[in-house]
């Protein structure tokens, strides 16, 4: 699953709102098929159908189930605190998201692409932006409270945790001495949002270790 798939996939089973699940294989490049075109234009996951309301882009999509299930805990109707999570999920976009996916791009996907080794000029570029990205989360979004947007759960937290597990599950860890307060969110979030969240990692967990074995092996 994608990251944002994962957060979502955690988010509805956690709240338990009713839905069939739909597996688009990424790594067969099913959402490019005319078939997925479709349903999604955009050729990318996730999208849901509702009643033949089809809705795309992740945050609208958590935006959308939150208003209509009346999840206010996750998504909040008072202004400011629901301007708290907006506040977020539009910096997500272009800084932990963007950086860690660049990362795991350069370390994992091209490679696999290109049947060559990563380029070491772009893993040592985009794990520096990725580390920008996260003290970040340690400097400002964590200074002012324990959640991303709150002091509790709420969307924000599962796109967060998401993002920032892809490129672990390149090989990369969190330096917790360096990133403490992340570090503590991040087992705070886990244990709350537990079975879902290992489920919905278990693939990229599985990666992770063969990575690592790999590595091991090569020494």
């Amino acid at each position: 699953m994608s990251q944002p798939s994962r957060a979502l996939y955690i988010f509805l089973k956690i709240t338990g709102i009713p839905f069939e699940s739909k597996e688009i294989a990424l790594r067969k490049l099913e959402q490019m098929t005319d078939e997925y075109a479709q349903i999604n234009p955009f050729k990318k996951v996730p999208v849901i159908q509702d009643s033949g309301f089809i809705l795309t882009e992740s945050v609208a999509i958590f935006n959308y189930l939150c208003d209509k299930y009346k999840m206010h805990d996750w998504y909040p109707t008072d202004l400011k605190q629901r301007a708290r999570v907006n506040e977020y999920t539009h910096w997500h976009h272009l800084n932990l998201r963007a950086t860690g996916s660049m990362l795991f791009r350069a370390k994992v996907i091209t490679p696999r692409m290109t049947n060559k080794p990563p380029n070491e000029h772009e893993l040592e570029k985009w794990f520096q932006r990725w580390q920008e990205s996260i003290n970040d989360l340690e400097c400002v979004w964590l200074t002012r409270s324990s959640y991303l947007a709150g002091d509790h759960l709420t969307i924000a937290d599962l796109l967060g945790i998401c993002e920032l597990m892809q490129p672990i599950a390149a090989g990369y860890d969190l330096d917790k001495e360096k990133f403490p307060r992340v570090h503590n969110w991040m087992e705070r979030v886990k244990n709350e949002t537990q079975p879902f969240f290992d489920q919905a990692h278990a693939i990229p967990m599985r990666m992770r270790n063969a990575m690592l074995e790999k590595q091991k092996s090569q020494l």
